[in-house]
């Protein structure tokens, strides 16, 4: 066991040079104190990590993160913030993910079309079909090879969020709870790649532990 109660990286761990990771959950779930941790987990066992988040992760991307987090924005429409997601991923995809799998980096992402599919697909009412196909244009054939789902119910994710809420964050308990919805939807059928689901309830190092040995079990 490593000091801080998790286990030593063990060979299951070097499977994941050159893969393409996404951590996601609804608001509230502990996704990214779960993506900095594995994050250094990773680099302590020497594995260079390409860490990614959306919307941004690109200097044309960050700023497109600050029109869709902004809570005076009030008045955009779903379809204009779906494709201003897909436009930010667009350059994600090829200035950051495809040379970093080039190069044999783990791709690591806070968030990918996994949350399109969940807020403006199942909670916000487009379609599957359209989201995907607008999908294909901004990512070509670069899906994740696996997408993780912190899942948590959208009370105890509520009573986690910072009171000073972007724009997602504030739009209520009905609509995180499709959110939610959205997310178990795809790991009962993914729409890509493969998929787990994390129970992110528990204390921090609990759902760490639980990662580990879902992710060692997979790469098996």
């Amino acid at each position: 066991m490593a000091g801080d109660g998790s286990p030593t990286p063990d060979q299951w761990l070097q499977q994941l040079r050159g893969r393409f990771l996404v951590f996601d959950g609804p608001d509230g779930s502990g996704k990214s104190t779960q993506f900095s941790r594995f994050s250094r987990f990773c680099a302590g066992a020497g594995i260079t990590v390409c860490e990614v988040r959306e919307p941004g992760g690109t200097p044309i991307g960050e700023k497109i993160r600050e029109i869709l987090l902004d809570p005076e924005n009030t008045d955009i429409t779903l379809s204009c913030e779906m494709l201003l997601y897909m436009a930010s991923r667009a350059q994600l995809v090829l200035q950051r993910v495809q040379p970093a799998l080039a190069r044999g980096e783990m791709v690591l992402a806070d968030r990918f079309i996994s949350s399109t599919l969940a807020y403006q697909g199942t909670a916000g009412g487009l379609s599957w079909e359209q989201i995907m196909s607008v999908g294909r244009v901004a990512m070509g054939e670069r899906h994740p090879d696996l997408t993780v789902v912190f899942d948590v119910d959208e009370i105890t994710a509520a009573g986690r969020l910072n009171p000073l809420l972007d724009r997602m964050e504030q739009k209520g308990i009905e609509f995180h709870r499709r959110v939610r919805q959205g997310y178990l939807e795809q790991v009962r059928n993914p729409p890509y790649g493969e998929y787990l689901v994390i129970d992110a309830s528990p204390e921090p190092d609990e759902v760490f532990r639980s990662l580990l040995h879902a992710l060692e079990t997979a790469t098996r």
